[in-house]
């Protein structure tokens, strides 16, 4: 599957933004979808997570009650819905797909076995 995220770019301290992720191939569906940051000079770090079919979610911490991760499988994209951003939010994120996480939600990036190019989102204070 191939996974290409849109939707970054410059907003103010307490802005929004929406995330979309577009996936090819036909077994979207059956993927967990996760959502990763990586900000200058530090790790790549997880964000949220959604189940395949959509019903459960989980999410880092750091952004529980401000971002919302959502799916349309018809669409065949998973959102990242960030509110009340802040200058500590700035990074690049990447969308992935983990094939094999059935009813397990995981936060590791090496769970995940899909990912996409990364888009730019700049929180300015």
């Amino acid at each position: 599957v191939q996974l290409q995220a849109s939707g970054g770019g410059l907003v103010q301290a307490g802005g929004s933004l929406r995330l979309s992720c577009l996936a090819s191939g036909r077994t979207f569906s059956s993927y967990n979808m996760g959502w990763f940051r990586q900000a200058p000079g530090k790790e790549r770090e997880f964000v949220a997570a959604i189940k395949w079919s959509g019903g459960v979610t989980f999410y880092a911490d750091s952004v529980k009650g401000r971002f919302t991760i959502s799916r349309d499988n018809a669409e065949n994209t998973v959102y990242l819905q960030m509110n009340s951003l802040k200058p500590e939010d700035t990074a690049v994120y990447y969308c992935a797909a983990d094939r094999w996480g059935g009813s397990r939600l995981r936060g590791r990036s090496d769970a995940y076995d899909y990912w996409g190019q990364g888009t730019l989102v700049t929180v300015s204070s």
